[in-house]
């Protein structure tokens, strides 16, 4: 555990999102897998990984880099800047793909150049709800950048850009995190119950089945108690708008390939961007055999 990461949560400057992960990590199973699998395809465009190596930014439970595999990537890496993100991922492999030697997990930052010069380049570089977190958001957005292969996918996603809402719930997620932890814990279930109840009337209203929420149909197989505590106090945060982001990528020689926006509304927008360069020499250093579980 680094010295920054502990006094960031000591100052409150930082939310302990491995912590929040820890309590989802018994909630996966086959059918939230298939699920996180299925909007993982959906998002590349029905692209097979089937060979391919993929690089997940900012692991959290592991649940993609799990999913990558299952969908046949032949390398995955994880990182994760938070330690309790990491012992999750790694949980979550010693239960699903324990022997599997193409899939390894280490601590990192996304800020940190040197660190990431050592990863080398992957054919997938996945970065969900991530980059926003770490403090300097167009510095992270850049340092991806070399890490994505010749014609490799980026999928990213972040927050959406809101001029009245941004600055009432970064206000918001300041609070929670200077507040002791039974006051985090009140302020979480005020807004959990107030959120459960306006998605519960949403869904009744469009005759839907509430339950398909809770089992993670509409949250990537995610779980929305965890979600909605991740939202809550989800610090450092930064936003931008579709356009800035697709601007952004755009001038480094990327291609927008496939784009899910939030409507407009709070939470992330969701980009799969191609990198536009000559195939050329990449040493992948991929592994013969690929993992079975």
């Amino acid at each position: 555990m680094t010295a920054s990461y502990v006094s960031e949560i000591e100052a409150g400057q930082r939310f302990e999102f491995g912590k929040n992960w820890q309590g989802f990590l018994s909630l996966i199973d086959e059918s939230r897998i298939r699920i996180a699998e299925d909007a993982t395809r959906a998002m590349l465009g029905g692209s097979s990984l089937e060979g391919k190596t993929f690089l997940d930014i900012g692991s959290g439970s592991g649940l993609f880099s799990l999913a990558a595999l299952r969908l046949g990537a032949a390398l995955v890496r994880s990182f994760d800047f938070d330690p309790h993100s990491v012992e999750c991922t790694r949980a979550l492999k010693q239960r699903f793909f324990s022997s599997c030697a193409n899939w390894t997990i280490e601590q990192g930052s996304a800020l940190d150049a040197d660190y990431l010069k050592s990863l080398g380049q992957f054919d997938v570089v996945y970065s969900w709800g991530v980059l926003h977190h770490t403090g300097n958001m167009w510095q992270a957005l850049q340092n991806v950048v070399s890490l994505v292969a010749p014609n490799g996918l980026l999928f990213i996603s972040i927050y959406n850009h809101q001029p009245f809402m941004t600055p009432y719930w970064k206000v918001i997620k300041r609070i929670y995190n200077r507040l002791p932890r039974l006051g985090r814990f009140a302020m979480g279930v005020s807004f959990f119950l107030s959120f459960a109840t306006g998605f519960l009337f949403v869904d009744l209203i469009r005759r839907r089945n509430p339950l398909r929420r809770w089992a993670g149909h509409d949250r990537r197989g995610m779980s929305m108690y965890v979600d909605v505590h991740d939202w809550i106090g989800g610090y450092p945060f930064e936003v931008a708008t579709p356009e800035e982001i697709f601007h952004f990528y755009r001038d480094r020689g990327f291609s927008l390939r496939e784009l899910k926006t939030c409507g407009g509304k709070s939470g992330c927008n969701q980009f799969v961007f191609v990198r536009n360069v000559k195939p050329s020499e990449v040493d992948k250093s991929v592994v013969d055999q690929s993992c079975a579980a």
